[in-house]
């Protein structure tokens, strides 16, 4: 029982400490194995201090490798949300571009009709329908022509005024 205890506790310590010994011969053979063994036993101390050390420094790597995943998909993922954010606004562009040139088809119609109007008007006949459409249509110059600068004006409504006839002047004496 007490030679395993010895064993157990003692073994590695006592058969290193006792070929120290024998391989230096000190003068005080009882001292020297006295502090060798307490140097053996700080040693000890230390490498598992040590060994406890880069366990914990295994564990914070580990942690920091996922912390840097998490990153990364993260940064996958903004990455991502920017691009469908871009393809949405890239589709609303074009939906945009596609709607003036519709809108610029119709005013390209309409004064196509006005030219026509013109044309006809030049010839004698009535231009009012050309000229109705326009006030229905309601929109200023500025929405109708895509220029910069274009005037951004309100319609005004011209209001019908009593035109003067020759019978209605009258001729004052001298």
């Amino acid at each position: 029982m007490e030679s395993r205890y010895l064993q157990q506790c003692l073994g590695t310590c006592l058969t290193q400490g006792l070929a120290e010994v024998a391989r230096v011969r000190p003068l005080d053979p009882i001292e020297y194995l006295a502090l060798w063994i307490y140097k053996y036993k700080e040693n000890e101390s230390m490498e598992q201090l040590r060994q406890k050390e880069l366990i914990a420094l295994e564990h914070e790597r580990e942690l920091a490798m996922m912390e840097q995943e998490m990153m990364d998909r993260l940064k996958a993922e903004e990455l991502l949300f920017q691009q469908q954010l871009a393809f949405q606004l890239e589709l609303e562009m074009q939906e945009k571009e596609k709607q003036k040139t519709e809108d610029f088809k119709t005013e390209q119609e309409k004064s196509t009709k006005d030219t026509m109007s013109t044309e006809s008007i030049s010839k004698g006949e009535e231009a009012m329908p050309s000229e109705e459409s326009m006030m229905d249509s309601g929109k200023t110059l500025a929405e109708i022509s895509d220029r910069y600068g274009a005037p951004n004006l309100s319609r005004v409504e011209e209001l019908d005024e009593p035109m003067l006839s020759d019978n209605s002047v009258s001729v004052l004496p001298r």
